[in-house]
């Protein structure tokens, strides 16, 4: 790059934090991040501060109580989620480098409608949570954050990111600007992966046989990275590549918007 370009793109992620005026916003780090990929949390963080947020982290945080929920534990479930809600009350903005857990957060109204002690407050956290792509492109405006990595990439879509939580544009725009990385199209990129939560673990045998599917679609990218925006989606099948022995780097989108 040349350095009346780098002066520029400097210039620019300068007047963008200016913008935003450290705005503030409360991490939800997620319990995969918080226990196995903790290195995803730590770029989220710099990436927020970088940009020119105020980032927050309430430690209080626990499950949001997904992996209940689809397994048909509702009202166990609801005792997490009245406590996420709590957590959360109130921060300005509450921002997850994971689509699946953003997507949970949205179904808090439906699953607390009628409660008169908590549809109101459900939806109020509801309304104030993005997936970090989202946040960076639609609340921040931003789609270059100037980062940088070499190498040829594909893009998994995960299930609830894209289908639920409707955050489809978002991820591509981003990575678009990524300054040395080449984008190859995934095949068959509707597909699940086959984690599904405690899917992967009750249905194993038919997991295996959809990882398997989507590994070999990564494969046919040519691409040497494959990256994601949900932890789940990448230990299934970053855990099936490694042990097939394929030389493709899995990394966390938060990772790459980081990587300078």
């Amino acid at each position: 790059m040349s350095a009346k370009r780098e002066s520029r793109k400097s210039f620019l992620l300068f007047s963008r934090k200016e913008k935003v005026k450290r705005m503030k916003v409360s991490l939800f780090v997620t319990c995969l991040i918080d226990i196995f990929q903790t290195d995803v949390g730590m770029d989220t963080v710099e990436l927020l501060e970088r940009l020119g947020c105020e980032v927050d982290f309430p430690e209080k945080q626990t499950c949001c109580g997904q992996p209940a929920y689809n397994s048909g534990y509702t009202e166990k479930a609801k005792e997490s989620m009245k406590h996420m809600i709590r957590v959360f009350e109130h921060s300005d903005y509450v921002v997850t480098p994971s689509g699946s857990c953003a997507t949970m957060f949205t179904e808090y109204p439906h699953i607390f409608k009628g409660d008169p002690d908590w549809e109101t407050r459900a939806q109020a956290l509801a309304d104030k949570t993005y997936e970090l792509t989202q946040f960076i492109v639609e609340v921040l405006g931003m789609e270059d954050v100037g980062a940088k990595l070499n190498g040829k990439a594909t893009y998994h879509t995960s299930c609830h990111m894209t289908r639920l939580l409707g955050v489809t544009e978002a991820p591509m725009k981003l990575l678009s600007h990524v300054e040395g990385l080449e984008m190859q199209p995934l095949p068959h990129n509707y597909n699940c992966c086959g984690f599904g939560g405690t899917f992967s673990v009750k249905m194993t045998p038919i997991s295996e046989q959809m990882v398997d599917e989507k590994v070999q679609s990564v494969e046919e990218t040519g691409a040497d990275i494959l990256v994601g925006a949900d932890c789940g989606c990448l230990m299934n099948i970053g855990g099936r590549i490694d042990r097939k022995g394929k030389p493709i780097k899995v990394m966390h989108i938060a990772s790459v918007l980081n990587s300078k």
